[in-house]
């Protein structure tokens, strides 16, 4: 039975209250459940899409840009591919109650460290109907119950959407409040979720860099950051055409939107004349403007003058800025100096500095030779993705199933105390 919540916060303590019973379902009790949820959301598919048209004819009133607009979209196929990420997540093993480590004290005491569901998860994030799905199965099948403000611009299709998902919990007898939204108390309801220190135990945050920094120094609860994703490709004097040329169309192209889309191609000055032209002409036949230094636009005339800003830029649009670089050096020093730490790759035939790039560049993905568009928890094998974390303390990378989990010591004796 949902509970009529007359303030955020009683929200969140309804959705911690709801996380001790979520927490000690079993493993096939939460895999049945996350299945309901997938049928759910495809039952109210149509709801879903009408609601989501409302949002998206207010985001082009009110200017909403082309790369926002097309991570904001829903339509009947990508709500029966939200359904099928969460199958995915239901026929993943489950992350709770793993032993990690075990021991025997000198005392006799056993002692066992093992994995427990975080408890409450919050997410902030934006323009993103898709992360409504993604963390809440996500959070409900490592045991832990979820607290979403996904934005206003999104307004329509989360309500949808958590409508669904409430639906599903509630008729499988599972407490609704494990889903719970403070979307409707707009931004006093991000900051009370910012500032529920006690009852919501992680935060995560999804979005710009404006965003992430927002909730990264406003919170009392613990955040987990992930990063905006100003992503490098690297193409060295010895890349070979045809993968330089396909890998940086698709890692700019397939969509431009989301935060593994490259946005700087840094070129070997060695074989810039040679790859540059080729790369320029298919990333114009699919509409991408490119920002090129000097050197760029001597070989490609079309192309808009670089700026400073432009290295640091996170385009999330069709546009993409291409410098050329002395030596894989000149490389690494533009990378310290201007990366997110989410994602870089490059396209090399000499496995000397293919082995070199992975080694030396401080990025949570480091790819040589493949697209930077495989940095995304699916791919990875997790079903979905609660984000791509940017930090090094307790998750790196794109976090699935056990990252939202931590963990704690079971020790087990036979009446001995302490000497």
């Amino acid at each position: 039975m949902t509970t009529i919540a007359d303030t955020a916060t009683e929200r969140l303590l309804l959705a911690k209250d709801a996380a001790r019973r979520v927490g000690l379902l079993e493993d096939a009790e939460k895999a049945t459940l996350l299945r309901a949820i997938a049928a759910a959301l495809e039952a109210h598919s149509e709801e879903i899409v009408a609601a989501n048209a409302e949002d998206l004819a207010r985001g082009e009133a009110n200017g909403l840009g082309a790369g926002l607009l097309d991570r904001l979209r829903l339509d009947a196929a990508r709500v029966t591919a939200l359904a099928d990420a969460v199958r995915d997540v239901a026929a993943l093993p489950d992350p709770v109650g793993r032993i990690l480590d075990e021991r025997t004290l000198p005392s006799g005491v056993t002692l066992q460290k093992v994995s427990v569901p975080f408890g409450v998860v919050g997410s902030i994030y934006e323009a993103r109907p898709n992360v409504t799905v993604d963390i809440a199965a996500l959070a409900l099948r490592s045991g832990n119950a979820v607290v979403l403000r996904g934005g206003t611009a999104a307004l329509s299709s989360n309500a949808a959407l958590v409508r669904a998902m409430r639906g599903a919990l509630a008729d499988a007898g599972v407490d609704p409040e494990a889903i719970q939204t403070v979307d409707d108390f707009g931004r006093d309801g991000a900051r009370t979720l910012m500032q529920a220190r006690g009852l919501v135990d992680v935060l995560v945050p999804r979005g710009s860099a404006e965003l992430i920094e927002t909730v990264v120094t406003q919170s009392t609860v613990p955040v987990i950051e992930t990063g905006a994703g100003v992503v490098h490709i690297v193409l060295d004097a010895s890349a070979p055409l045809e993968w330089a040329r396909d890998i940086v169309v698709n890692a700019k192209v397939q969509r431009p939107s989301v935060c593994n889309a490259v946005e700087t191609v840094l070129v070997v000055e060695e074989g810039a004349a040679r790859l540059i032209p080729p790369v320029a002409d298919a990333l114009s036949a699919h509409g991408v403007t490119i920002h090129g230094d000097e050197a760029v636009r001597r070989l490609v005339p079309e192309a808009v003058p670089a700026t400073e800003a432009d290295w640091a830029t996170e385009h999330m649009s069709l546009d993409v800025s291409i410098r050329v670089v002395e030596d894989l050096d000149a490389a690494l020093a533009h990378i310290r100096t201007y990366s997110t730490h989410h994602t870089e790759s490059i396209i090399t035939a000499d496995d000397a500095h293919a082995e070199r790039f992975l080694a030396e560049v401080d990025s949570a993905v480091v790819m040589a030779n493949a697209s930077t568009r495989f940095t995304d928890g699916g791919e990875f094998g997790f079903g979905a993705e609660v984000g791509i974390s940017t930090q090094k303390l307790h998750a790196r990378g794109p976090m699935g199933l056990p990252e939202l989990t931590s963990t704690k010591w079971l020790a087990r004796g036979a009446g001995q105390i302490r000497r």
